[in-house]
């Protein structure tokens, strides 16, 4: 079985946002958390991958990384 890019999801607090999702973006979300169950065992919320799944895009997203470095946006915590 392949192993998947989002694993063990941190324990954080929360900040509730409010969006609507394409429906098959909301299928691939169950369907990634069923393939999560099957993998490691545990149930997971498929909501509770939005966050982890952004995380990982911005972080290897070279053009936001390099705009982050260069000051171009707001360091995580500011401007909130």
């Amino acid at each position: 079985m392949q192993k998947l890019r989002i694993g063990e999801l941190p324990d954080d607090k929360p900040v509730k946002v409010t969006t609507e999702l394409p429906a098959a973006v909301h299928r691939d979300l169950i369907a990634y958390a069923e393939a999560l169950r099957r993998q490691g065992g545990h149930v997971v919320d498929p909501i509770k991958l939005i966050a982890p799944m952004l995380t990982r895009f911005m972080a290897t997203d070279r053009g936001f990384s390099k705009l982050k470095r260069e000051g171009h946006v707001p360091a995580a915590g500011e401007g909130q």
